[in-house]
């Protein structure tokens, strides 16, 4: 019977352990991981305890954070860029965040390694917009959108900036060039 409990006591912590950690990196409307799109400014430090925290703005350390705000790991790898929606207040949230690890995923496995083909794989398209170099794409019901470099398209869709490129036009093999949140306000 103390055999039973324990046994069961530790599978279900390793469970909650184990789901805990995975929660960390996942994306889904609203959130990446712990933060959230009510999230002020001012709590980043301690949602991200375990990684460095980097101003890109210089700051007064008496202010606290303001402005972009850079994640990174212990290693030193770029993690997430996150830009709040009044850059001269602590208590502002954050509205757009750049993706740059591959370990944060959608749901559906999207992430910033995935291909185009992966996106129409799991996602319905609401809209694609052109500018001078690259293609933005945004998705039906995600907060999430991509951006793909023209240099991946093909040569006849690369230089006209008014162009209307349709996802069909679009090689499956496409990687991102930006991986990004938007949430509004």
């Amino acid at each position: 019977m103390k055999y039973t409990f324990f046994i069961t006591a530790l599978c279900t912590f390793l469970l909650i352990q184990c789901t805990n950690n995975n929660n960390t990196h996942i994306i889904s409307n609203g959130s990446i991981g712990s933060l959230t799109s009510k999230t002020p400014l001012n709590q980043i430090e301690g949602i991200f305890n375990n990684d460095s925290i980097v101003s890109v703005t210089t700051t007064d350390k008496e202010q606290g954070l303001l402005g972009d705000v850079e994640v990174y790991s212990k290693k030193g790898e770029k993690l997430l860029l996150l830009s709040p929606n009044n850059q001269n207040s602590a208590d502002a949230t954050i509205n757009t965040i750049r993706v740059y690890d591959s370990r944060y995923k959608t749901n559906k496995g999207l992430s910033v390694e995935s291909t185009f083909k992966d996106l129409k794989k799991n996602y319905e398209i609401s809209g694609i917009q052109t500018s001078i170099d690259a293609v933005v794409i945004f998705l039906k019901d995600s907060d999430v959108f991509v951006t793909i470099d023209k240099k991946e398209l093909p040569e006849n869709l690369r230089y006209n900036p008014n162009l209307t490129i349709e996802a069909s036009q679009i090689p499956k093999k496409a990687t991102f060039k930006y991986f990004m949140i938007a949430w509004e306000e």
